[in-house]
Parts: C-alpha cells; sequence; structure tokens
C-alpha cells in the first residue's frame, strides 16, 4: 500500500486464537498466505472439521496447553479473535459465556505474562444497546443488552488494564466466508435463501459492516505501529439487518418473498436485540493517516432504496450466488489496491 508504515514490521511467528470465527477466520487465510509457516491459528478442540495446516485444537479456557503451544512457538504476535458470539447460548449459559470470552483473556495474559508480545484484541460493536442514535464513539459509556456483550465488555476492560501496550479494536459485521457456510451475517442469511427456508431480519437493529478484506489490511498495519488502547473499526455505511438481508436477497438472485422484516420488540424478549450499535471510526483513520475502510456493499447499485427494493429486479438483472460472492464477499476495490502495491 502507497500510506506512510513505521517500519518495525510484523513480528512472526503470529498466533490466531477463534479461527471459527469469519474475522478470524479470514485472518488466518489472508496472513498464512503472506507469511507461510509463521501463523499457527486455534480452534476449539471439538471443531473437529476445521482442520488444515497451522491449526491447532486448543480450547483458550485450557491454560496448560495455550502454556505449551507459547513455548513450542514462542509467539511475537497474537490476533485475539477468540470468542462465542451465539447471543442465545450465551443468555441461556451465562458460565459458559464467561468462560469463553473472558476465562480465555485471563489465560492469554497469563500465559504471555512480561514477553515482549504485541496483542492485537477484537471486540464488538454490541458493548453497546443501541438505544440512541448510533454513532457511537470510543468515550461512549458501554451498556450491553446481552451476555455475550457483557462478556466483551469484561474482556476489554482485562485486556486494557493489563497489557496497556495492546490495541482492542471493535469491529461490527464482518463481511466475508465462513468455514462453514453458515457464521457470519452473509452465510447464515444465504444459508437460509438457497434452502428456500425464510429469514426474519430487524428493521431497527444497525451495524457497521466491514469488507474481512479491508479488516485483513487494518489488522496487518496495526500489528506494525505501536498503537495501544481502544478504536472503533466499523465500516462507513452503517445498514439495518434488515438492509443486509435485502442486499444478500437480491444480489444472490434470491426469491424475495422469503424475506421477513420485523422490529426488534416483536421478535420476543430471547436474546435480547441491540438497537442502533453503529460506530464512528475516526479516531482509528487518524491514528493510521488514511480511512481504512471502504463501504460494503461496494456498488451503490447494491444499496437498498426502500423495503421493498430487494422485489425490483430489472429484466436483464442476473443476481446469482456468483455474483454475490464475487462483490459482497470480495472488495473488488481492494484487489486492484493490493495488486498496485
Amino acid at each position: 500500500m502507497h500510506h506512510h508504515r513505521e517500519a518495525r514490521g510484523l513480528q512472526l511467528p503470529l498466533l490466531i486464537t477463534g479461527v471459527a470465527g469469519v474475522a478470524g477466520y479470514n485472518a488466518f487465510r489472508y496472513f498464512s498466505a503472506r507469511y507461510p509457516g509463521q501463523v499457527i491459528a486455534t480452534r476449539r478442540a471439538d471443531n473437529w472439521p476445521l482442520q488444515g495446516e497451522g491449526i491447532v485444537a486448543c480450547d483458550a479456557d485450557d491454560r496448560e496447553q495455550l502454556a505449551r503451544l507459547f513455548d513450542e512457538y514462542r509467539f511475537r504476535s497474537v490476533l485475539n479473535s477468540e470468542g462465542s458470539c451465539a447471543l442465545r447460548s450465551c443468555e441461556l449459559d451465562p458460565e459458559m459465556a464467561y468462560r469463553v470470552n473472558v476465562g480465555s483473556v485471563e489465560n492469554l495474559l497469563t500465559t504471555i505474562g512480561g514477553r515482549d508480545v504485541r496483542l492485537v484484541h477484537l471486540s464488538i460493536d454490541l458493548v453497546f444497546s443501541g438505544q440512541g442514535d448510533g454513532l457511537h464513539v470510543e468515550e461512549d459509556r458501554t451498556d450491553p443488552v446481552t451476555v455475550y456483550g457483557k462478556t466483551m465488555v469484561d474482556a476489554e476492560t482485562l485486556i486494557l488494564s493489563r497489557r496497556p501496550d495492546a490495541s482492542v479494536l471493535r469491529i461490527s459485521l464482518p463481511m466475508g466466508i465462513s468455514f462453514n457456510g453458515h457464521a457470519g451475517a452473509i452465510d447464515w442469511i444465504q444459508s437460509r435463501f438457497k434452502k428456500s427456508k425464510p429469514a426474519t431480519l430487524y428493521y431497527d437493529e444497525w451495524r457497521s459492516p466491514t469488507y474481512t478484506d479491508c479488516l485483513n489490511l487494518v489488522l496487518e498495519d496495526v500489528f506494525q505501529r505501536d498503537l495501544a488502547g481502544l478504536y472503533h473499526a466499523g465500516g462507513p455505511m452503517h445498514l439495518s439487518l434488515f438492509q443486509i438481508a435485502q442486499i444478500v436477497n437480491r444480489v444472490g438472485g434470491y426469491d424475495p418473498d422469503l424475506l421477513i422484516g420485523c422490529f426488534r420488540h416483536e421478535a420476543g424478549p430471547m436474546p435480547p436485540r441491540a438497537g442502533n450499535v453503529t460506530m464512528r471510526s475516526d479516531k482509528l483513520a487518524a491514528a493510521l493517516g488514511y480511512h481504512p475502510f471502504t463501504p460494503w456493499p461496494s456498488y451503490d447499485e447494491h444499496l437498498p432504496t426502500d423495503p421493498n427494493w430487494h422485489y425490483r429486479r430489472a429484466a436483464e438483472e442476473r443476481g446469482s450466488p456468483e455474483l454475490l460472492a464475487s462483490v459482497l464477499y470480495k472488495n473488488q476495490s481492494r484487489e486492484v489496491e493490493v495488486r498496485k502495491c
């Protein structure tokens, strides 16, 4: 890329925890292609379908296992994207949520101890309730409505107090492929439409999605700098979950009748839903010296203009899963830029 970078370079080897999530999975694919043989990712021991070179079974709450891993590889950088984001499971089993989302951070910090390790931790926009008008900044008070959100706040607090040199990035919906085909926003919605099953999404939960292509480049840049503290890492285009599903529906060429919209209060109390948790990422842009995220979706013609937008399709319009893969999972503008440098 053509912007100014501190010259320290990424300290290798790199550990990526939580490879089952969309952010972790796409980061692992990106970094292991960039630095072959220098990147290790951990998955939960019971998630055996997730296999491949560089992927190691290690439960984040297993301290001995983690310590062995550090002794073996002597990691210099860690991307912590571990965590259970299954809202319902977390509500029903707060102990599990705490163990996986906070206990794992406690373990990681203890294992790192006094070693010289660059730590970047991924948090989430759901640390906010979204009762207001969104556009959250880092100084805003956290007030999560879910057990998941509460555990993510605890994890942030733990890292910022014990490792003031770490970077904590709050992300929103990372838009990219998932290894199992139904994790993450696009994959879950698409998996419903593919099977001709309805998908119900909210008009009034607003997020700040980013392409994983952008997120990977940001993470690489952040690792190479002495950026410390809390930063919002959300995209510039703010969309409701319903609008995101409209985009998936029309670009993917699926039946528009399968998409159902509703308001959060109509959906029942389980799990509780946040409202407008959109974020401003000006602080991150100022620290990096450029705006790190391009809008998702890339193309204006893929932006819903009203609640019936996904019904209106021009005769020559050919929505398809292939088109969806090429413009919603992949950031066309980034590919050009990466080739340039």
